[in-house]
């Protein structure tokens, strides 16, 4: 699949290319696996990478911020094997799950293996039902693919696999006994979108293109019907829902926690930072939801990432965005948000900003070094 990479990354600015870890986070050979993907695409694909490290949910507040922070500015995303239920718990609980949407409007998001799973309306629990033994069914998945393309589907990858030898384990190690039984719990408006091994189907939101390569086929299969892509060949979005007997529904993606945050993000681009400082505080008024708290960490992230710059003067530049960021912590304070008040410290702590609360209000000093 190293071609198919390069076509891919030849298009995306080279900086923010970034790894994400989170589906193998809980093996204890993931530090290994992060080396191993990062040599892979330097050495074979020929590009260096980030990687981002979100392994679990009971990271600092802080450490939360900061991935989100790095997959909100990245133009290309990878996230691979793993375990998809890991993924989405961790992805969901830490916020950092709607922020993929922000990469795909401008950037790539290249999803292999078990993250491939998250990416339709309902992701398959492979672990729990092959290596368990539980009953099939269904977790709700990311949905990424609905929202951008309109097609509400499951994706299946390992859909030709053969390693069972005397057991069937094609569709991702279900079978046809267990995938049927997992279709029949789908919605009507739901079909099986199938990938074979060391096969890809990239999805270009532009041209509404679909392109399939590698060695295999991409599989639609809704019911009994069965329409298949061979590798080489091109199909639309349209006649892909056509072969399901579904329509499209294009969802909106820019809610006000999204447009919120990308003006933020403008304001700072601009050096507005005072009026940044203030869409923040806005935003931090909104429903205090596990996105919306991962949005607002992230942003002080990039506040204190600013603040931390060696080119900037200690006091006219560096001193407004400290005060922006106690302005921030004295807010989360107010409200009784300790986690975010919490991040705000140890992102200044890590800056050499000593802060001081007394009755007249937070005072600082920060060492020069």
């Amino acid at each position: 699949m190293v071609t198919p990479h390069q076509r891919i990354l030849a298009g995306v600015p080279s900086e923010g290319r970034i790894v994400l870890d989170t589906p193998f986070g809980f093996q204890e050979n993931a530090d290994e696996l992060t080396t191993r993907l990062a040599e892979y695409f330097s050495h074979s694909v020929g590009t260096d990478t980030t990687a981002v490290s979100l392994r679990k949910t009971e990271l600092p507040a802080a450490e939360i911020a900061h991935a989100v922070a790095q997959v909100r500015s990245a133009n290309w995303v990878f996230a691979g094997p793993g375990s998809p239920t890991y993924a989405l718990k961790v992805w969901r609980e830490t916020g950092m799950a709607p922020h993929f949407d922000e990469v795909l409007e401008r950037g790539v998001i290249v999803l292999a293996s078990a993250a491939a799973l998250t990416a339709g309306a309902f992701t398959i629990p492979v672990y729990e039902i092959y290596k368990v033994g539980q009953d099939p069914f269904w977790n709700e998945g990311l949905n990424i693919l609905g929202r951008h393309t309109g097609l509400n589907a499951v994706v299946v990858p390992h859909f030709d696999n053969s390693e069972g030898g005397t057991h069937d384990t094609r569709f991702c190690y279900m079978g046809e006994r267990r995938l049927r039984m997992l279709e029949a719990q789908l919605p009507a408006d739901t079909f099986v979108l199938g990938v074979d091994e060391h096969t890809g189907v990239s999805f270009d939101l532009d041209t509404q293109i679909v392109r399939v390569f590698g060695r295999g086929t991409m599989t639609v299969r809704k019911g009994d019907h069965v329409w298949q892509v061979a590798s080489g060949e091109e199909a639309t979005i349209d006649e892909i829902a056509k072969q399901a007997s579904v329509e499209r529904v294009v969802a909106e993606t820019t809610e006000p926690l999204f447009v919120a945050a990308v003006q933020v993000d403008e304001l700072l681009d601009t050096g507005n930072v005072l009026a940044a400082v203030d869409a923040l505080l806005e935003l931090d008024e909104m429903d205090r939801d596990i996105d919306t708290r991962a949005t607002v960490h992230a942003l002080i992230t990039r506040l204190g990432q600013l603040a931390a710059s060696p080119r900037v003067d200690l006091q006219t530049v560096v001193g407004p965005y400290i005060e922006a960021l106690l302005q921030a912590r004295n807010a989360a304070r107010t409200g009784g948000r300790w986690d975010e008040a919490d991040a705000i410290r140890d992102q200044l702590t890590s800056l050499s900003v000593t802060i001081k609360d007394t009755a007249d209000g937070s005072q600082w000093d920060i060492q020069s070094s």
